[in-house]
Protein backbone atom coordinates (compact mmCIF):
# COMPACT_ATOMS: atom_id res chain seq x y z
CA UNK A 1 0.00 0.00 0.00
CA UNK A 2 2.82 2.29 0.50
CA UNK A 3 4.72 1.87 -2.37
CA UNK A 4 1.44 2.68 -4.30
CA UNK A 5 0.63 5.89 -2.57
CA UNK A 6 4.30 6.91 -3.41
CA UNK A 7 3.73 6.18 -6.81
CA UNK A 8 0.78 8.29 -6.54
CA UNK A 9 2.99 10.60 -5.23
CA UNK A 10 5.59 10.90 -7.77
CA UNK A 11 2.76 11.06 -10.33
CA UNK A 12 1.31 14.37 -8.93
CA UNK A 13 4.54 16.42 -8.56
CA UNK A 14 5.41 15.06 -12.31
CA UNK A 15 2.14 15.95 -13.56
CA UNK A 16 1.41 19.35 -12.09
CA UNK A 17 4.97 21.06 -12.77
CA UNK A 18 4.07 23.06 -16.12
CA UNK A 19 1.22 22.40 -18.00
CA UNK A 20 1.92 24.84 -20.94
CA UNK A 21 4.50 24.47 -23.05
CA UNK A 22 7.60 26.74 -23.12
CA UNK A 23 11.07 26.74 -24.82
CA UNK A 24 13.88 25.49 -23.40
CA UNK A 25 15.95 27.92 -21.84
CA UNK A 26 19.99 27.86 -22.47
CA UNK A 27 21.54 28.12 -19.17
CA UNK A 28 25.66 28.73 -19.10
CA UNK A 29 27.27 29.26 -15.42
CA UNK A 30 31.02 30.42 -15.22
CA UNK A 31 33.23 28.40 -12.52
CA UNK A 32 33.13 31.90 -9.98
CA UNK A 33 29.23 31.65 -10.23
CA UNK A 34 29.39 27.97 -8.83
CA UNK A 35 31.34 29.17 -6.10
CA UNK A 36 29.39 32.21 -5.42
CA UNK A 37 26.32 30.05 -5.67
CA UNK A 38 27.91 27.42 -3.66
CA UNK A 39 28.58 30.33 -1.12
CA UNK A 40 24.97 31.52 -1.49
CA UNK A 41 22.07 30.72 0.87
CA UNK A 42 17.86 31.74 0.40
CA UNK A 43 15.30 31.96 3.32
CA UNK A 44 11.53 31.40 2.04
CA UNK A 45 9.67 33.71 4.74
CA UNK A 46 6.29 32.27 5.93
CA UNK A 47 4.20 33.28 8.32
CA UNK A 48 5.50 29.48 10.06
CA UNK A 49 8.60 30.48 10.60
CA UNK A 50 11.71 30.63 8.09
CA UNK A 51 13.17 27.89 5.53
CA UNK A 52 16.60 28.36 4.61
CA UNK A 53 18.24 26.82 1.91
CA UNK A 54 21.62 26.09 0.66
CA UNK A 55 22.48 25.18 -2.92
CA UNK A 56 24.75 22.38 -4.93
CA UNK A 57 25.62 24.19 -7.81
CA UNK A 58 28.55 22.04 -7.86
CA UNK A 59 26.16 19.40 -9.42
CA UNK A 60 22.86 21.29 -10.59
CA UNK A 61 24.25 24.80 -11.31
CA UNK A 62 21.49 25.89 -13.85
CA UNK A 63 18.89 24.76 -11.74
CA UNK A 64 20.57 26.82 -8.98
CA UNK A 65 20.97 30.21 -10.92
CA UNK A 66 17.55 29.67 -12.16
CA UNK A 67 16.25 29.91 -8.56
CA UNK A 68 18.42 31.96 -7.23
CA UNK A 69 17.61 34.90 -10.68
CA UNK A 70 14.06 33.92 -10.45
CA UNK A 71 13.76 34.75 -6.71
CA UNK A 72 15.67 37.80 -6.66
CA UNK A 73 13.51 39.25 -9.54
CA UNK A 74 10.59 38.67 -6.96
CA UNK A 75 9.06 36.11 -9.03
CA UNK A 76 8.53 33.69 -5.90
CA UNK A 77 6.97 36.59 -3.72
CA UNK A 78 3.43 36.18 -3.19
CA UNK A 79 3.19 32.36 -4.22
CA UNK A 80 2.31 29.44 -2.04
CA UNK A 81 2.69 26.12 -1.48
CA UNK A 82 -0.21 24.84 -3.34
CA UNK A 83 0.26 21.46 -3.00
CA UNK A 84 0.76 19.31 0.24
CA UNK A 85 1.32 15.80 0.32
CA UNK A 86 1.43 14.16 4.42
CA UNK A 87 4.77 11.53 4.78
CA UNK A 88 5.97 13.21 1.41
CA UNK A 89 6.90 16.88 0.44
CA UNK A 90 5.71 20.75 0.01
CA UNK A 91 5.67 21.91 -3.31
CA UNK A 92 5.32 25.57 -4.38
CA UNK A 93 6.68 28.56 -6.60
CA UNK A 94 3.96 28.65 -9.18
CA UNK A 95 3.39 32.43 -10.37
CA UNK A 96 -0.46 31.47 -10.86
CA UNK A 97 -1.08 30.83 -7.35
CA UNK A 98 -0.17 34.30 -6.40
CA UNK A 99 -3.97 34.90 -7.76
CA UNK A 100 -6.45 33.08 -5.45
CA UNK A 101 -9.25 33.62 -7.86
CA UNK A 102 -7.37 30.84 -9.96
CA UNK A 103 -7.33 28.49 -7.59
CA UNK A 104 -8.26 25.45 -9.96
CA UNK A 105 -5.32 26.31 -12.23
CA UNK A 106 -2.44 26.02 -9.36
CA UNK A 107 0.36 23.70 -10.08
CA UNK A 108 0.03 24.32 -14.02
CA UNK A 109 2.36 27.76 -14.08
CA UNK A 110 6.12 28.66 -14.94
CA UNK A 111 8.05 31.69 -16.13
CA UNK A 112 7.58 31.04 -19.63
CA UNK A 113 10.21 28.41 -20.31
CA UNK A 114 11.93 25.37 -18.84
CA UNK A 115 15.32 24.29 -17.93
CA UNK A 116 17.61 21.02 -18.60
CA UNK A 117 17.16 18.52 -16.49
CA UNK A 118 20.75 17.99 -14.63
CA UNK A 119 19.73 14.38 -12.68
CA UNK A 120 22.29 14.00 -10.11
CA UNK A 121 23.62 11.25 -7.08
CA UNK A 122 22.04 13.46 -4.79
CA UNK A 123 19.30 11.54 -3.12
CA UNK A 124 15.70 12.60 -1.84
CA UNK A 125 15.75 12.59 1.36
CA UNK A 126 13.96 14.90 4.21
CA UNK A 127 14.65 18.04 4.11
CA UNK A 128 15.99 17.84 -0.03
CA UNK A 129 14.78 20.73 -2.40
CA UNK A 130 14.08 19.55 -5.94
CA UNK A 131 12.96 20.63 -9.11
CA UNK A 132 9.09 19.42 -10.44
CA UNK A 133 8.45 18.93 -13.77
CA UNK A 134 5.99 17.36 -16.46
CA UNK A 135 6.85 13.32 -17.98
CA UNK A 136 9.66 15.50 -20.35
CA UNK A 137 13.24 15.49 -18.11
CA UNK A 138 13.83 18.99 -19.29
CA UNK A 139 10.48 20.70 -18.62
CA UNK A 140 11.33 22.32 -15.01
CA UNK A 141 10.51 26.24 -14.61
CA UNK A 142 9.92 27.41 -11.31
CA UNK A 143 8.21 24.93 -9.17
CA UNK A 144 10.27 23.53 -6.82
CA UNK A 145 9.10 20.92 -3.85
CA UNK A 146 10.88 20.14 -0.51
CA UNK A 147 10.27 16.28 0.64
CA UNK A 148 9.30 16.37 4.41
CA UNK A 149 10.70 12.33 4.53
CA UNK A 150 13.03 10.02 2.57
CA UNK A 151 11.66 9.81 -1.21
CA UNK A 152 14.56 7.20 -2.41
CA UNK A 153 11.71 6.81 -5.45
CA UNK A 154 12.76 10.39 -7.00
CA UNK A 155 16.21 9.90 -7.35
CA UNK A 156 17.64 10.53 -10.70
CA UNK A 157 14.67 11.16 -11.23
CA UNK A 158 14.21 14.55 -10.71
CA UNK A 159 16.79 17.32 -10.22
CA UNK A 160 18.29 17.92 -6.30
CA UNK A 161 19.41 21.21 -6.40
CA UNK A 162 19.94 22.45 -2.74
CA UNK A 163 18.47 21.56 0.81
CA UNK A 164 16.99 22.79 4.36
CA UNK A 165 19.52 24.04 6.63
CA UNK A 166 17.22 25.29 8.96
CA UNK A 167 13.25 25.59 9.48
CA UNK A 168 12.29 21.53 8.30
CA UNK A 169 9.49 22.24 11.75
CA UNK A 170 7.78 24.97 9.20
CA UNK A 171 7.66 22.33 6.25
CA UNK A 172 6.11 20.06 9.24
CA UNK A 173 3.25 22.37 9.79
CA UNK A 174 2.66 23.28 6.54
CA UNK A 175 2.73 19.63 5.35
CA UNK A 176 -0.07 19.21 7.65
CA UNK A 177 -2.49 21.75 6.68
CA UNK A 178 -6.16 20.98 6.02
CA UNK A 179 -6.25 20.44 2.48
CA UNK A 180 -8.92 19.73 -0.35
CA UNK A 181 -7.99 15.88 -0.80
CA UNK A 182 -8.94 16.30 -5.06
CA UNK A 183 -5.76 18.64 -4.96
CA UNK A 184 -3.58 18.49 -2.19
CA UNK A 185 -3.93 22.41 -2.27
CA UNK A 186 -4.03 23.77 1.39
CA UNK A 187 -7.26 25.04 2.32
CA UNK A 188 -5.22 28.00 4.14
CA UNK A 189 -3.15 29.98 1.84
CA UNK A 190 0.71 29.85 2.51
CA UNK A 191 2.37 33.09 0.31
CA UNK A 192 6.19 32.68 0.81
CA UNK A 193 8.85 35.83 0.27
CA UNK A 194 12.09 34.59 -0.88
CA UNK A 195 15.17 36.42 0.46
CA UNK A 196 18.63 35.64 -1.23
CA UNK A 197 21.54 35.60 1.20
CA UNK A 198 25.34 36.58 -0.63
CA UNK A 199 28.36 35.54 1.03
CA UNK A 200 31.77 35.86 -0.33
CA UNK A 201 32.71 32.24 -1.57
Amino acid sequence: MKKVLLALAVFCVCMYAVAVSAEVKPITVTKEEVKKMAATKAVIETKFGNITLKFFPDVAPGHVKNFLELAKSGAYDGTVFHRVIAGFMIQGGDPISKDPARRSAYGTGGPGYTIRAEFNEKPHKRGTLSMARMSDPNSAGSQFFICVKDAPALDRQYTVFGEVVNGMEVADKIVSLPQDPRTNNPNERVEVKVKVIEDKP
